[in-house]
């Protein structure tokens, strides 16, 4: 065999080795994403809102809202700032609907108008929402993002002088107002 031909054969060689190579790792790849057990469940757990409220309103005194839920919706996180930097004290809980809506509340006590300018920060007022004995003011983004931010819609309800509670998030308008009416409900609940 000419010098020649065995550099041809080692050079054919090295590319079948090559491809040898790439499909016996392809193989052992699939072989590993088949094997490995994977937990498809959903990583975000509910989360008892009420009894967190419960003990919110124990410690602080304040009327912590902890509203009942429409049909289908649940909590997947809450949470009291008893001693915020802003020294705003705030309850914070989001809500989660059957068609993965969202929809967060927060409730603020002794707010002063720099919080709520914060908060409101790049919306500009809409209109307002009359449900039962309350009205709600209605902002919207000035620039809405694609898909939209959490806080591109938001409700604002101001109530015993300087409380407020703001909705905010990813949902249907007949949503937010079947959430403010029941927080609503909860208000007129413990102001009696």
């Amino acid at each position: 065999m000419s010098e020649n031909a065995a550099a041809k054969r080692r050079a054919r060689q090295t590319v079948n080795n090559l491809v040898l190579a790439l499909i016996a790792s392809l193989g052992i790849m699939l072989a590993i994403v088949l094997i490995v057990p994977r937990d498809d469940s959903n990583r975000i757990q509910k989360v008892d809102y009420k009894s967190i409220a419960a003990e919110a309103h124990a410690s602080s005194g304040k009327q912590i809202v902890a509203p009942e839920l429409p049909a289908g919706w649940w909590a997947n996180s809450a949470r009291w700032s008893p001693k915020p930097a802003d020294s705003v004290q705030n309850w914070y809980v989001g809500f989660v609907g059957p068609k993965n809506q969202y929809i967060g509340l927060t409730q603020a006590f002794g707010i002063n108008p720099t919080w709520l300018a914060f908060q409101l920060k790049n919306n500009s007022k809409t209109g307002t929402q009359a449900i039962g004995p309350y009205t709600w003011d209605i902002y919207e983004a000035t620039e809405p993002s694609n898909p939209p931010k959490t806080k591109d819609f938001m409700m604002v309800l101001n109530y015993n002088d300087h409380d407020t509670a703001i909705i905010y998030g990813v949902a249907k308008p007949q949503d937010f107002v079947d959430v403010a009416t029941k927080i609503q409900t909860k208000l007129m609940e413990r102001s009696k």
